[in-house]
């Protein structure tokens, strides 16, 4: 609770208990009104004040002048014999209690995104002359080794040059699993070094490290309004005048009538109406909960590695029918995996390791795939020469032997006879002496929750989910089987991607959202022409996030699913609340116009609907995917 917070609640139980004791307090007259305007005062002194300040910037139509025309009049309603001190104070009590209750919960909300906050490292080390420096991580050059020891953050993004350890990512993914690292291996900024020292080489600067951007996105998201929100700001803007019209025309027009129908003016009663009127149209519930549901549906989405950039994606996200998606590293993991190995006449570990021997100088991922899988590489057959065939494969010589590793073309090329792979992937053929010696597929790993995610998504009411590829059509083939994804787009340039999108844009429903998820540079195009674009943040290209409506922090397809099952439980708050709001604002203005609705009522109908909306807003914070 803030400082702000704990001295409105002071106020508020001390006029309670002053109020209380007045009531039982046997004093009439002048006296009487002294001793409640204090209680009143105390309560109500910064809304009279801001009221005032509203009439002086000639901006007087908000919530704080209602309040303090009908409390006001209820006072001199009162001294006149036609009311009670009691309503007055009452009107103020009970808004200053809502007004706290609202604040309370703001800064609840506000509180589970201010956490992300906390991922912002303060210092970052450095070693000169055999000692840690700490240096601001700005001042942090590219290229710069830093230190990080345990239970530090890691201030920069970089790669592991020396040590290994657990990180705790939680913060930035929502993934509670220690992740391990070793060297040569990439580390984002933002998440905390669980146990060993470790030396890393940073590859950005500060400002564009996965942490500064998380920072900025969240700072931003308040600046991009739902339409929802947006329709509340022109609501209020129109309504709050309409209302004090309505109010001036009750206090005046129905006792003018009476007076030229010959009858009792009732100038009291009216006047009484029409300040209850003021106090039930106040639209505080309106202008507080719709903001606040978004807030609270981006904080929930913040929590589990979901940034959305703004309320107006969360509330499109929901209107989401058509989605594509990039294959590699976004329905993959884009890490490239020997998945096959079929030896003729030799043993797996020789054919790998003939293989891995003849692409030893190569940083294609297909010749780092294989290296890895074969682990050390005999000296004896390390090739002392190359010679690369485009499009085919290379052929090395190692001492008397030549090998011959590429796909297919080569193997005619050499006339060499060699036995067809048919499963899907990229398939690497292996001649030794023009011997053929097996075959060895490589495949893009598919991402374990890729698969469940398109099928939660279908519950979730997609109706078509698309894959774009710039592979072949087989390899997409297999992709699809195992997702799936029944549309299929392969061997598409950057282009070819953005020309499909548009398509498909132009064939949605009216009302309904195109959806994209990528993560690679060529991607950027098509997360901004998309009406909502999805970026993999994890491993993604700066040029992606940034282009990107939301980023998924650890590249998980499932958390698609999750952020839109979000989006769908907070637009249905909002219109839970809107509807409600306006129902019961509806329904007692009418009864205090004709006179059947008090003061008491139209408490309930400001401050009870206000606490009820909030109430109800707060539960976008507490979510269940019920579409997993």
């Amino acid at each position: 609770m803030t400082k702000k917070q704990k001295k409105t609640l002071i106020r508020i139980i001390v006029t309670a208990v002053m109020t209380v004791g007045l009531i039982f307090t046997p004093v009439d007259g002048w006296l009487r009104l002294f001793l409640f305007l204090i209680p009143y005062f105390i309560i109500g002194y910064d809304i009279l004040i801001k009221a005032v300040k509203g009439i002086i910037n000639l901006q007087p139509f908000d919530e704080c002048f209602l309040m303090a025309i009908a409390t006001i009049g209820a006072l001199v309603l009162a001294v006149t014999g036609d009311g009670d001190y009691l309503e007055a104070i009452a009107v103020m009590l009970f808004y200053q209690t809502g007004e706290w209750f609202q604040s309370y919960a703001v800064g609840k909300s506000r509180r589970s995104i201010s956490e992300l906050m906390d991922i912002r490292p303060d210092y970052a080390n450095i070693e000169e002359n055999g000692k840690l420096i700490r240096v601001d991580p700005d001042e942090i050059e590219t290229g710069t080794i830093i230190v990080v020891k345990p239970g530090e953050k890691i201030p920069i993004d970089g790669v592991v040059t020396e040590g290994s350890s657990s990180l705790d990512a939680a913060a930035l993914t929502g993934e509670s699993l220690p992740r391990s690292v070793s060297v040569g291996e990439q580390v984002i900024s933002g998440c905390v070094n669980l146990s060993g020292t470790l030396r890393i080489r940073t590859e950005k600067e500060f400002e564009d490290s996965t942490v500064s951007r998380i920072l900025d996105l969240v700072e931003n998201a308040g600046s991009r309004k739902s339409r929802s929100e947006n329709f509340i700001t022109r609501f209020a803007r129109v309504y709050t005048p309409a209302v004090v019209t309505g109010a001036l025309l009750l206090a005046l027009v129905p006792p003018i009538i009476r007076i030229l129908c010959g009858t009792e003016a009732l100038w009291t009663v009216w006047l009484y109406r029409a300040l209850t009127f003021l106090v039930i149209s106040c639209p505080c519930a309106l202008v507080v909960s719709v903001p606040l549901s978004f807030f609270a549906g981006i904080g929930s989405a913040s929590r589990d590695g979901i940034l959305i950039k703004g309320s107006n994606y969360l509330e499109q996200l929901a209107k989401t029918q058509i989605i594509a998606f990039d294959k590699t590293g976004t329905l993959t993991k884009g890490v490239f995996e020997v998945t096959k190995v079929s030896p003729a006449g030799i043993s797996e570990k020789e054919l790998l390791q003939t293989a891995a021997a003849a692409e030893q100088f190569s940083t294609h991922p297909v010749a780092v795939s294989l290296r890895n899988k074969s682990g050390d590489i005999p000296q004896d057959i390390i090739p002392q020469s190359a010679e690369e065939i485009a499009g085919c494969g290379i052929c090395a010589k190692s001492g008397k032997d030549k090998i011959c590793v590429g796909n297919g073309k080569l193997m005619e090329r050499m006339g060499i006879e060699y036995i067809p792979e048919t499963q899907p992937g990229t398939v690497i053929y292996v001649s030794k002496n023009d011997k053929f010696l097996g075959s060895i597929v490589i495949s893009d790993v598919i991402r374990p929750t890729a698969k469940g995610a398109v099928e939660a998504l279908e519950r979730c009411g997609i109706e078509r989910a698309v894959m774009l590829t710039g592979d072949s059509r087989s390899a997409a083939e297999h992709i699809a089987a195992m997702t799936g994804i029944k549309e299929i787009h392969s061997g598409l340039l950057p282009e070819d991607k953005v020309g499909i999108v548009a398509r498909l844009i132009e064939e949605k429903k009216t009302g309904r959202t195109v959806a994209f998820a990528g993560d690679g540079i060529n991607d950027a195009p098509v997360l901004s022409m998309a009406d909502i674009g999805i970026a993999m943040g994890a491993m993604g290209s700066d040029a992606a996030i940034e282009a990107a409506d939301i980023v998924l922090m650890d590249d998980d397809p499932m958390k698609i699913v999750r952020a839109i099952s979000i989006s769908n439980k907070c637009l249905r708050i909002v219109r839970e609340n809107i509807w409600f709001s306006i129902t019961i604002k509806l329904v007692c203005l009418l009864l205090g116009a004709i006179g059947f609705a008090n003061m008491w009522v139209a408490i309930f109908a400001d401050v009870g609907v206000l606490v009820l909306a909030v109430l109800n807003a707060l539960r976008c914070q507490i979510h269940r995917n019920d579409a997993v």
